[in-house]
């Protein structure tokens, strides 16, 4: 039960920074979603997001710091085993299937919806 209540808190933490973020730094959605995910980008970097999905399991991994986390932590261990071009290849080994499902529901509601402007 207690796990619960710990992922709750961290997520719902990491989302309400990103409120915050918007309402008192007057961010845009765009630029909070950019900052959110350099900062999970930035603790992986530093090898304490996995320390902090360990300890928030699912509240850690869900929110879009997450994102971050992925790009780096792939580039960082493909880089270790391939070099430079490594890199290049782990951005995408763990975040390949949210790219491209992006991408595809993107042309699809741009084929079916006309959009404005």
């Amino acid at each position: 039960m207690l796990d619960y209540v710990i992922a709750f808190v961290v997520g719902g933490g990491i989302c309400f920074i990103g409120q915050m973020l918007m309402d008192i730094g007057k961010l845009s959605p765009t630029h909070t979603l950019s900052t959110l995910v350099v900062f999970g980008a930035l603790l992986d970097g530093f090898h304490l997001y996995d320390r902090l999905i360990d300890f928030a399991g699912a509240g850690a991994m869900v929110p879009i710091t997450s994102f971050g986390h992925s790009l780096v932590h792939g580039a960082m261990t493909e880089g270790d085993r391939y070099g430079f071009f490594g890199v290049g290849m782990g951005i995408f080994e763990l975040t390949s299937v949210g790219i491209s499902s992006t991408v595809l529901f993107s042309f699809l509601v741009a084929i079916f919806f006309k959009p404005k402007g």
